[in-house]
């Protein structure tokens, strides 16, 4: 059975290759992928331990066999930064029919691009007449980290599980508070200082209800959805070292949240590239 890898920001840059085919045998489970990827690119065998497999855009154990067609993925830890609690030239969009529960295509509401982003775009998909809050969050390219003066970031992404995991944020915000809507955009590719990599909306008839649940979406974010960030500073570059992702138990269909087990895939610590918000 032959099977294809697809590979993101450290990996990418260890392999040289956006995706790699693996000779299995039929049955094989993500164990087995994981061992032959290990002896087939010996680089990557120290950073399995920090490493999760997505199949089919869900985050799955060990233990998952794998099946002719299955899309493969091997997921780095996500752009974490602190908390409180590539390649594309258009936007990569959720591919639902119809409008959104608040009106607004859910097509735009949520969105990985290497556009730049629009606030105020944001704030007309998800305000309503019933809403007396909007909270906005903006993620903003700061110029230091760690010491260092950053001259610029790079996002990479998985755009179509990066979309997909978007929506599994707003429905869990929608679950836990009375919210009006909800939008994510994230930008990738090389940002400047002082650009917006990311934007959360969210609109409800409180404020309170609108602040608890943009925060808990960014927080969120961070956790599950895979995007990735290099700082590049005067002299070097590395991949920024984020949350890794819990791999789903047996029986289960995707991760509930992260893990924190060290990672080797940067040489920097959790470093958040900024963020301001606007209320």
């Amino acid at each position: 059975m032959r099977v294809s890898v697809r590979l993101f920001a450290g990996l990418h840059d260890l392999v040289g290759r956006r995706e790699v085919e693996l000779e299995l045998v039929d049955g094989a489970t993500v164990a087995d992928l994981r061992e032959q990827l290990a002896s087939q690119y010996p680089a990557v065998a120290p950073l399995m331990s920090a490493l999760v497999c997505a199949v089919n855009e869900e985050y799955v154990p060990n233990e998952r066999r794998l099946s002719p067609g299955d899309e493969v993925a091997l997921i780095p830890p996500v752009s974490g930064g602190s908390s409180a609690g590539g390649g594309q030239t258009r936007p990569w969009r959720a591919r639902l029919g119809g409008s959104a529960p608040g009106g607004g295509a859910a097509a735009d509401r949520f969105q990985v691009t290497q556009e730049p982003l629009d606030p105020q775009r944001l704030v007309n998909l998800v305000r309503r007449d019933e809403s007396g809050a909007v909270a906005l969050f903006y993620g903003v390219v700061r110029n230091h980290s760690q010491g260092r003066r950053v001259l610029y970031l790079e996002y990479d992404a998985y755009p179509s599980m990066a979309v997909k995991k978007m929506h599994q944020v707003a429905e869990e915000a929608r679950s836990r508070w009375d919210i009006t809507d909800i939008a994510i955009n994230h930008r990738i590719g090389r940002l400047e200082v002082g650009e917006t990599s990311l934007l959360v909306a969210v609109s409800a008839p409180h404020r309170r209800e609108a602040f608890e649940a943009c925060h808990y979406a960014v927080d969120r974010i961070k956790e599950i959805v895979p995007v990735w960030k290099k700082e590049v500073w005067e002299g070097g570059e590395s991949w920024v070292e984020g949350h890794p992702v819990a791999a789903a138990e047996p029986g289960e269909t995707g991760s509930s949240g992260p893990t924190h087990a060290p990672s080797r895939l940067a040489e920097v610590a959790p470093g958040e590239a900024g963020a301001s918000e606007k209320k």
